[in-house]
């Protein structure tokens, strides 16, 4: 296995820790955990596309993490039922929020930057 990939696939585990507990104290802003969760989506795609260029994994996992923001706005009751269980209401979420967008946004950016210089600097 690719030795970016495990990198990738082991932040993207610790990120979903951290994330997790983020959600447990009450002092982390909500913000925090949706930046992490773009982060997450972040280390997946570049886990899944090592040869990519990380601009483009930045651009897709942008746009993942906005869809399913805007999915959010989809009101079926089989996609509803599905984000009131633990699992939907992790990885869909619940309610669309502006916030949200600016949140993944700083999340894959601050990324985008930390990605750059630790390939750079591992050459990996």
């Amino acid at each position: 296995m690719n030795k970016r990939r495990i990198y990738y696939l082991v932040a993207m585990a610790v990120t979903i820790v951290i994330g997790l507990l983020s959600r447990k104290l009450s002092f982390v802003p909500a913000e925090t955990g949706d930046a992490l969760w773009a982060v997450m989506v972040f280390c997946l795609c570049r886990a899944v596309m090592v040869r990519q260029r990380l601009f483009v994994i930045a651009l897709i996992s942008l746009l993942i993490s906005y869809g399913v923001e805007a999915s959010q706005l989809i009101q079926w009751d089989w996609l509803t039922q599905f984000r009131s269980t633990t699992f939907g209401h992790l990885v869909l979420g619940q309610g669309f929020l502006w916030q949200d967008l600016v949140a993944y946004t700083i999340g894959i950016a601050t990324i985008y930057l930390c990605a750059m210089w630790f390939e750079k600097k591992s050459s990996i």
